[in-house]
């Protein structure tokens, strides 16, 4: 199912390219779209739970869900 997480504190292409990396190790997630413009990262995620996880390493990399 695809989510929409709302992300504060990316603000360049070198914060999207961070977030995406910290998602990228997850293997659980496909990236649709991360866009600091929007400040808003797009995902395909299967399962609810996982997307504790999603939070989780967007915060560990560094930017706040919203």
């Amino acid at each position: 199912m695809e989510k929409i997480i709302k992300v504060e504190g990316m603000s360049c292409g070198h914060c999207e390219k961070r977030v995406e990396n910290a998602l990228k190790e997850l293997n659980k997630v496909e990236i649709i779209e991360i866009s600091a413009d929007k400040n808003q990262v797009i995902i395909n995620i299967d399962d609810n739970e996982d997307l504790e996880e999603v939070k989780e390493a967007i915060e560990d990399a560094g930017y706040e869900v919203i």
